[in-house]
């Protein structure tokens, strides 16, 4: 008895053909997707942590230099956060007052341009508060 044997070379290539295509879309979308929850983690992290290095100054002026030198230190990843804008509030910056520190990233597209089309941006706030006890410079 023979068993007739099939020649499937041709239906596996057909769909091979039609799944890559699916595959690599969708090994894109996920690195855009990626891209963006990277994109707004390590923003709200950098904000956090440059609060709180300018909550630790002990002038306006330092708290704003020390919140801008940690963000520049955090943000460094361009695919993450290209070209980051950090805006340091030290209005209320006083034993007892508040620093407030908002950075703004844009999530690059490289290499994914054929599904996200413009720069997605990112934008983190975050809030810390200056010890009421401590000593600040010229007595206040």
């Amino acid at each position: 008895m023979t068993a007739s044997i099939r020649d499937r070379g041709a239906a596996d290539a057909l769909g091979l053909v039609l799944l890559a295509p699916a595959a690599i879309g969708l090994a894109l979308l996920v690195v855009a997707l990626g891209r963006g929850v990277d994109s707004r983690a390590m923003t709200q992290s950098a904000a956090e942590a440059a609060a709180e290095a300018a909550a630790l100054e002990r002038t306006p002026a330092a708290a704003a230099a020390a919140a801008r030198r940690v963000a520049a230190a955090m943000l460094v990843d361009a695919d993450s956060c290209a070209s980051p804008v950090v805006e340091v509030d030290t209005y209320q910056f006083a034993p007892g007052g508040v620093v407030r520190v908002a950075i703004e990233c844009a999530a690059s597209t490289r290499g994914v341009e054929s599904i996200q089309k413009s720069d997605r941006v990112a934008r983190a706030e975050a809030v810390a508060h200056v010890d009421e006890f401590r000593a600040a410079e010229g007595g206040l």
